[in-house]
């Protein structure tokens, strides 16, 4: 697997990461604040994720990345 690739499947676990922490946090917030702040999180992370998916896809058409995430 190429570098960028596995930097990819990174990026696809970060924002798997980022939506768990935003589910914990908005689970344990006490004031509004808290909820705007996870759901800036959990916006952001559907967007890396979107991002990457368009870019495994072009890795993918590319040949260079078989398979998936």
């Amino acid at each position: 697997m190429k570098k960028c690739d596995k930097i990819l499947k990174k990026t696809f676990e970060l924002a798997s990461m980022m939506l768990d922490l935003a589910d914990e946090g908005d689970n344990a917030r006490e004031d509004p604040g808290c909820g705007i702040l996870y759901g800036v999180v959990r916006d952001s992370a559907y967007k890396i994720r979107q991002l990457a998916d368009s870019e495994m896809k072009a890795h993918i058409k590319k040949g260079w990345l078989k398979g998936g995430k």
